[in-house]
């Protein structure tokens, strides 16, 4: 099952990130950015960066999850958000016996489907039990496990490139395991930076448009509509 925690974050994130950006915006210096900020204060010069697109004062405030009950078709997709650091349980020292599994939802509710995943996963089990028991060492004995093998990870990312982690995947059309898991955390970032991660989500909620084109749900108009009848007025 899913578990995700924020262990580690930037104290006071949405106050450092509007002083940062309030020291691009003023005259004021390094003694002085951090005083007589109040939330509206705060929350003006974090619209003024998005507004901008000037998002590099994000950067500055860091968030730390520990996430596990994941399967590796996840943390594979995970680790294509670049900026960020990952710390991943390894298979090549961790002999997992059992290894323990996501079963997707379309499989666990159809019970046809969900005796030949067992059976498969059983058979995997087996396998790559015996080979331990002759000899071959985890990191080759690795090669069989499936995608849908548990993971836990430890994952960092600044508050720019989560903002973008969840524009791309709490997108209804995001894969539902990872979107599963982009929702938990944008919940466990919002009750410690509310003001900075208040207009979060995939650009239909926060921009009015949609950035999945013609593989759009049809809940917003796409960027390609919009500019077209921009450009026909």
């Amino acid at each position: 099952m899913l578990k995700v925690e924020l262990l580690r974050y930037t104290p006071e994130p949405d106050r450092l990130v509007a002083a940062a950006a309030r020291l691009c915006y003023s005259a004021v210096g390094i003694d002085q950015i951090l005083e007589n900020m109040d939330s509206e204060q705060i929350q003006k010069l974090l619209n003024r960066i998005r507004e901008s697109g000037h998002e590099s004062p994000m950067e500055h405030a860091s968030f730390t999850f520990g996430i596990e009950g994941v399967s590796r078709a996840l943390t594979h997709q995970l680790v294509r958000h670049r900026i960020a650091s990952y710390s991943q349980q390894s298979q090549r020292y961790v002999k997992l016996k059992p290894f323990d599994k996501v079963v997707p939802p379309t499989v666990a509710n159809h019970p046809e489907a969900a005796a030949i995943f067992q059976e498969t996963m059983d058979q995997i089990a087996a396998s790559y039990q015996r080979l331990l028991e002759i000899g071959i060492p985890a990191e080759d004995a690795r090669f069989l496990l499936p995608n849908a093998c548990e993971s836990k990870i430890v994952v960092t990312m600044n508050a720019r490139s989560l903002m973008h982690f969840f524009e791309i995947r709490t997108c209804v059309r995001a894969q539902w395991e990872i979107r599963q898991l982009a929702l938990a955390m944008r919940e466990q970032v919002k009750k410690v930076a509310p003001l900075l991660f208040k207009l979060s989500g995939p650009t239909c909620e926060t921009h009015g448009y949609c950035r999945e084109g013609k593989m759009g749900c049809g809940r917003a108009p796409s960027l390609e509509t919009l500019m077209s009848c921009f450009n026909k007025q």
